[in-house]
């Protein structure tokens, strides 16, 4: 892995948008950059994995007054920046990315979206013309809801494929990594193509069995399934149900909830992401 851009007098603040830097023959440099905030460490054990695999550069991003505090008081500054449309000030290190075409961009899952540090970047540097690769650490999910933030903060970027991954599952994350960026042409490489799901179809008792081993231990409540796609895999089946729950109003409300069941008979179903 290339060494990580730590010093910050080496580097460039944007503030605005400036040309991209050319090569001697005129043209952009396909270069990369690993971009990432980290609160726990497990979006930095997937940075440093896309980093290593790919031999970019890497640069992490910090913020003047860390959430440092218990889990409820950092669930709590944030609800109280989010509903103030505040933004945690990031250290004054600035990041040069005029140099580099493609950012692998990293965060950790915070109320649906990307964390708050990754707003006061996107408002910081600009990113026109830029390939944005997403990748995320989650409780639960939010990949696909916070690709679709970085659509509209970044309307001159090209937001493509992202990885995610839950926190409870990041021991598999270098394999899933390296999967992804073969899988998305992102790194050469063969990967097996993984068939489509099947229709829905109604639960039976055995699905609602496997829902509930792989997501009975979760924090929070998933709904109940009602309705199963599956495919095989080389490893095992891969489940897509909808499960239904009520919101505050009491209408029905439909989530996807994604499982692997292992071929291994000694390994209990594994519950992967939520999409809502």
């Amino acid at each position: 892995m290339k060494k990580g851009l730590t010093l910050f007098a080496a580097i460039l603040a944007l503030t605005g948008c400036n040309p991209q830097k050319k090569n001697e023959t005129g043209d952009v440099p396909n270069k990369s950059i690993v971009i990432y905030y980290s609160q726990t460490g497990a979006t930095q054990k997937v940075a440093q994995e896309i980093a290593n695999i790919i031999e970019a550069d890497t640069f992490r991003i910090d913020i003047t007054q860390p959430y440092d505090g218990s889990y409820q008081e950092t669930i709590e500054r944030c609800q109280n920046e989010m509903a103030n449309n505040e933004r945690p000030v990031l250290k004054e290190s600035g990041i040069d990315i005029t140099a580099y075409d493609t950012i692998y961009l990293g965060y950790p899952i915070w109320f649906g979206t990307y964390a708050p540090p990754i707003a006061s970047l996107l408002e910081k540097v600009c990113f026109d013309g830029k390939k944005i690769i997403p990748f995320c650490t989650f409780g639960s999910g939010g990949l696909e809801a916070s690709m679709e933030a970085l659509k509209k903060a970044l309307p001159k970027a090209e937001i493509l494929p992202g990885f995610g991954i839950r926190n409870a599952r990041i021991n598999k994350s270098e394999a899933e990594v390296e999967y992804f960026l073969k899988e998305n042409g992102y790194i050469e490489g063969q990967v097996d193509i993984l068939p489509e799901y099947s229709a829905q179809q109604p639960v039976t008792e055995n699905d609602i069995a496997i829902f509930n081993a792989a997501c009975a231990n979760y924090t929070y409540p998933l709904g109940t399934p009602v309705s199963v796609g599956k495919r095989t895999t080389v490893n095992g089946t891969d489940y897509r149900f909808t499960a239904r729950s009520k919101d505050s109003k009491g209408n029905d409300v439909d989530a996807v909830i994604y499982v692997k069941e292992s071929k291994n008979p000694n390994t209990k179903p594994e519950f992967t992401k939520v999409v809502r």
